[in-house]
């Protein structure tokens, strides 16, 4: 049986492929930095918790982390854990820096010391791209970080490069574009978006306050991208890939969507709020994900549409979380 170690296995990205290699019959084991108090709310949501094996490991203290992996001894490990929220890196940089550029060293430190047998995924961003000016990213689009998260990132993605190149690790990147699901925390505008409308149609009366509503990005359905992740260490040669739709929309549309789901204007219900505009912004978020079609078979299925709508039904009805299907 395959043995997966799956880093910041609580949250979106780390839940859903949980379930996805459960179903592949691997012996599947997460990571908190307490295992003991952590309530894995999203493995109970997809009905996994049971089955998932936790440990507690901090990804910024090396001995921790090397002694988790003599520990499990995993074929494969992805690194998902870190802070992962663009707004708060602002206010946090020097943590966001920590969790995400020092985990990822450790682990990789930690492998190379071990022997260098595992495959590891790290989990990159689009955020690390920049502004392209409406040009679509792919691998080989220069990194323009305007954000302490996307910086934290850069430097992840290029520390598993030189390990990859200077040890022959079997370490992979996946640059993925955004991504949504159910299990997103209000905390993100996507959920925080459904959630108000959700409620507004449900008579609360509140006004939803947003930030620059004309920014763009390109939205996907988060669990199609855990099966891009899965592929990466499937392959014969470790590479990095960009997932997403290859569709921009801007917020203002998102928005649209999901009011009108619920039969809703959304121009009588949301405002402008400066306060919510970030010191440095990306206008366009467009992509290229051929080279992941092209060497794995991987393309999306859902674009912003379908998402707006399946997330919305899911706030709806809590126990419709939509794993693959629409």
């Amino acid at each position: 049986m395959t043995t997966a170690l799956i880093c910041g296995i609580s949250g979106q990205d780390g839940s859903y492929l949980a379930k996805l290699l459960l179903d592949r019959g691997y012996h599947v084991v997460g990571t908190s930095r307490d295992a003991q108090i952590s309530s894995f709310r999203n493995l109970r949501r997809l009905g996994i918790r049971d089955r998932v094996a936790v440990e507690s490991m901090s990804l910024t203290d090396f001995r921790s982390v090397i002694q988790v992996l003599t520990k499990i001894q995993p074929d494969e490990v992805y690194n998902l854990g870190g802070q992962s929220s663009v707004g708060l890196s602002f206010e946090q940089p020097v943590e966001t820096l920590d969790s995400i550029a020092t985990g990822t060293l450790n682990l990789l430190e930690a492998i190379r010391f071990l022997g260098g047998t595992i495959k590891l995924y790290n989990a990159s961003s689009s955020e690390c791209f920049g502004d392209t000016h409406g040009k679509p990213a792919d691998e080989t689009t220069p990194f323009r970080p305007r954000s302490p998260y996307a910086v934290a990132k850069s430097a992840a993605f290029w520390e598993v490069a030189n390990y990859r190149e200077a040890y022959g690790l079997f370490a992979c990147s996946g640059i993925l574009f955004n991504h949504e699901s159910p299990l997103r925390p209000e905390r993100f505008v996507t959920q925080k978006i459904v959630a108000a409308a959700c409620r507004i149609a449900g008579g609360s009366g509140e006004t939803l306050e947003l930030g620059n509503m004309g920014v763009q990005r390109d939205w996907g359905w988060a669990p199609e991208y855990v099966e891009g992740m899965y592929r990466m260490l499937q392959q014969e040669q470790p590479d990095d890939y960009v997932l997403a739709t290859g569709q921009t929309h801007a917020l203002e549309d998102f928005v649209a969507a999901v009011f009108a789901s619920l039969d809703l204007d959304w121009r009588d219900h949301v405002v402008t709020n400066a306060a919510f505009f970030r010191p440095t912004e990306i206008a366009i978020g467009r992509s290229d994900p051929s080279k992941a079609k092209r060497v794995m078979g991987w393309e999306a299925r859902y674009a912003m549409p379908e998402v707006a709508r399946m997330m919305t039904e899911a706030y709806r009805l809590p126990s419709t979380i939509g794993l693959t299907d629409g």
